[in-house]
């Protein structure tokens, strides 16, 4: 397949929170935006997560109800998730 360059300028905060992502997920600052661009490009991804917003949507009452409510999320004194 051939491959196309895409250059993209972003301001120092978004680098910096891109940066942090590719960190976490174990990735290159440029593998990271790759996937990310990938995803974004990918029309049966985009048809799943609106299908499942949907079901989420029109069912998820009815699991709350049979199933009651998840427990919140233990959070550090900083707010992210312990």
């Amino acid at each position: 397949m051939e491959q196309k360059q895409i250059n993209v300028r972003v301001d120092a905060d978004t680098h910096a929170t891109i940066e942090a992502r590719a960190k976490a997920a174990g990735m290159t600052v440029q593998a990271y935006a790759k996937q990310v661009l990938e995803d974004e490009g990918n029309d049966l991804r985009h048809r799943f997560l609106g299908a499942a917003g949907h079901f989420a949507q029109e069912w998820g009452p009815h699991f709350a109800e049979r199933f009651g409510h998840p427990a919140p999320a233990k959070t550090d004194t900083r707010g992210q998730a312990a």
